[in-house]
């Protein structure tokens, strides 16, 4: 028995509209933290004995005039210094200052230049485009002999609008995150939303694949039995693929340590939210889409 997926269309309507709302306050209000491999800027991570308080280590630090400087914890024992460029005699004189706090172990250090910075965000566009791109030809490939009861661009064209969505909402939950939790907008969640990319439309593929499938074999039933049936033959597939990496990406955020955590966060939020808009946007979308059509 088919479950009536499409029966509840207004209430994925409703949903989806909150997300919109939630993501575009967030990025209009709490815009993007950019790191500092966007920025420019040094990375300080070091490992305490008894790690001091952070407004004890911002007093201990202000001798040097290094701007905002944003102290994140890292571990139990651990944090990361986020500041303006660094020279390396600077940098050892912070060292020693903040070993008499603590006795401590430098773990890292990464200091990156204004213009390395802007080159980096250069490249950043440079790449996000590429990956539309080859997306967009992957759409176009996929769907190329597609007739009825859709023609291929339509096809293409749900699947690049449920595509923005979840990148939209995934970058309004990182917005939130920078605003709140100091999550900081750099290179590595740039590479996680560039893979929400590849898997989720991927996951609409496979979904708009079978609804052509059955529109060659399945002629006798109207659009909306179609996309129903469609709906129930991948649903199982999608939300277990979608669990399965989901476990992955939960290993990596509890044990992958600091450099890994947001990244995993990243990919799990885009991960949700694609499995939802491939499942319950994509359909009823095309089903919407064919009712407007018919009355004009």
């Amino acid at each position: 028995m088919n479950t009536p997926f499409l029966k509840y269309s207004k209430i994925y309507y409703l949903l989806s509209g909150l997300l919109f709302i939630f993501a575009v306050f967030s990025i209009v209000f709490f815009g993007l933290n950019l790191g500092s491999d966007l920025l420019g800027g040094s990375i300080l991570e070091v490992e305490f004995e008894k790690r001091p308080e952070n407004s004890v280590i911002l007093n201990q630090l202000k001798e040097f005039n290094l701007g905002e400087i944003t102290v994140q914890p890292a571990g139990q024992t651990s944090i990361i210094l986020r500041t303006g460029e660094v020279e390396e005699e600077t940098h050892q004189k912070i060292i020693l200052k903040l070993d008499e706090l603590s006795k401590l172990k430098e773990l890292r250090f990464e200091s990156i230049g204004p213009v390395i910075g802007q080159e980096l965000r250069q490249k950043t566009l440079i790449l996000v485009a590429v990956s539309l791109l080859a997306l967009l030809i992957y759409i176009a490939i996929s769907f190329r002999k597609v007739t009825f009861p859709f023609s291929s661009w339509q096809y293409g064209l749900v699947s690049l609008f449920t595509l923005f969505f979840d990148v939209l909402i995934t970058v309004g939950f990182l917005a939130y995150l920078g605003r709140f939790s100091n999550l900081q907008f750099n290179i590595p969640i740039i590479t996680a939303l560039l893979t929400i990319l590849g898997y989720t439309i991927n996951d609409k593929v496979i979904v708009l694949d079978r609804v052509r499938e059955n529109s060659l074999t399945q002629r006798h039933l109207n659009l909306k039995e179609l996309l129903e049936r469609s709906l129930n033959q991948v649903f199982f597939r999608s939300v277990s693929t979608g669990s399965c990496t989901l476990l992955v990406l939960a290993a990596l955020f509890f044990f992958g340590g600091q450099t890994l955590k947001y990244f995993s966060l990243t990919l799990t939020a885009g991960i949700i939210v694609g499995t939802y808009s491939s499942l319950f946007l994509v359909s009823p979308l095309l089903l919407v889409w064919l009712k407007l059509k018919k009355r004009t």
